[in-house]
């Protein structure tokens, strides 16, 4: 059920930071990608920064904010 979880934070996280970013997701696969990464930078920068979001609607800010994070970064370094 864990995985589940996972994946479907993950989704809406990247679906949103792809929505925010360019106006469109990045499919389904890279939706769940980008917010999973996003969910373990935005772990890693809220840990830095004493921030703490439970909660399901929390894990999806946190994914959220960490894919947006990873998003202007990949842009950035053109990847």
């Amino acid at each position: 059920m864990n995985w589940l979880y996972i994946i479907i934070v993950g989704a809406i996280a990247g679906w949103l930071g792809g929505l925010i970013t360019q106006g469109r997701g990045f499919g389904i696969l890279g939706n769940i990608i980008v917010g999973i990464f996003g969910g373990l930078i935005g772990g890693w920068l809220f840990k830095l920064f004493n921030v703490q979001a439970g909660g399901f609607y929390g894990a999806i800010f946190t994914a959220f904010v960490g894919a947006l994070v990873l998003i202007w970064l990949s842009k950035k370094l053109k990847l």
